[in-house]
């Protein structure tokens, strides 16, 4: 957590070696929590890619309440759900899980327990699916993720419940309905 106020008060004055460092930390971490929110290759690579370009151009007013890459996750959160969006808008067709994917990510989803995992989350609602992959994956608390979807930290650990009782009964073979 220190080394991260120090890159940040170093890429608030434009140190590029200290962007680079976020990026090359964090950039795995982004890019496995967006893949677990959209299931696709392509907006996930362009959800983190716009994370960091957005932190690059306010690192100035990057203002941390928490750890760095707690941020950065809920940052990569909102840019999936708002290219969900737009992508929704431009076509009607549901969001399918990727067949083969490009590099780096092929190493991700080739294990077939993620794979089955990914497909499994990828029947959950977005709400849930954020909840479960931001607490599990980021360690992120409940209040942060109620303050990111606008909700009662009540309503954040339903969703969690909920989506977890799904998840298993997805992976135990059975159908929820």
């Amino acid at each position: 957590m220190i080394e991260d106020s120090y890159l940040v008060i170093q890429c608030r004055r434009g140190n590029r070696e200290a962007l680079r460092q976020v990026y090359e930390k964090y950039r795995d971490h982004l890019l496995i929590v967006a893949m677990a929110l959209c299931h696709d290759t392509d907006l996930a690579e362009d959800a983190v890619q716009d994370t960091f370009v957005t932190f690059a151009r306010n690192a100035a007013s990057v203002r941390l309440g928490s750890r760095l890459r707690a941020y950065l996750a809920t940052c990569a959160a909102n840019r999936v759900r708002d290219l969900l969006r737009a992508q929704r808008r431009r076509e009607s067709s549901p969001i399918d899980v990727p067949e083969a994917c490009d590099e780096p990510v092929r190493g991700i989803v080739i294990n077939e327990e993620l794979e089955r995992l990914s497909k499994a989350l990828a029947k959950l609602p977005l709400e849930q699916r954020e909840v479960i992959v931001l607490r599990t994956h980021s360690q992120m608390r409940f209040r942060t993720i109620a303050e990111m979807q606008g909700a009662s930290v009540n309503t954040v650990k339903g969703r969690y419940r909920y989506g977890m009782q799904r998840l298993r009964t997805i992976l135990d073979g059975e159908s929820f309905r």
